[in-house]
């Protein structure tokens, strides 16, 4: 008999944590170049991508990641 440990949180509740815990941890900090930065008065954005990558090796989805940090 396998028992499979399904993730409690889903990935929408992850990103929701995962942003409101840093952004009371950033501004906590009080950094001044965060206030330039601002969406509004939100630090993050409300949106979020997620994707899934089974089976792709490492070395090309990091190669994927460095990829979106200049433009084409």
């Amino acid at each position: 008999h396998i028992v499979l440990d399904l993730p409690q949180l889903s990935i929408l509740e992850l990103v929701f944590r995962l942003k409101g815990t840093s952004s009371m941890l950033i501004r906590k900090r009080k950094y001044p170049a965060v206030r330039t930065k601002l969406w509004g008065k939100a630090l993050w954005s409300p949106s979020y991508f997620a994707s899934s990558c089974t089976g792709a090796l490492i070395s090309i989805i990091r190669q994927y990641i460095d990829r979106q940090k200049t433009p084409d």
